[in-house]
């Protein structure tokens, strides 16, 4: 079985889930900040993912370290945020 980074083109780096199944989740679960830079980047793999199966939602899955202007462009681009405890 394919893993969701192969599938997509995506470095096997970068985490994917797959919430359900109309949902591919990026997981991003660092214990800094996420700033505009790392929205950007979230953004271009959203991009890569929407190129090979434009019908998923993206979700990025992360701490409640982000900021404002991340969550407006996340918002912006159709990438719903969902928050998890790093433990």
């Amino acid at each position: 079985m394919k893993l969701l980074t192969e599938k997509y083109g995506i470095p096997n780096r970068i985490k994917l889930e797959e919430i359900n199944s109309n949902t591919i989740a990026i997981v991003k679960l660092i214990k800094s900040r996420i700033i505009q830079k790392d929205a950007k980047k979230i953004i271009e793999i959203a991009d890569v993912i929407r190129e090979v199966n434009p019908d998923k939602n993206i979700s990025l899955v992360c701490t409640e370290n982000i900021c404002s202007k991340s969550k407006i462009l996340l918002s912006d681009n159709d990438i719903s945020i969902v928050f998890r405890i790093i433990t």
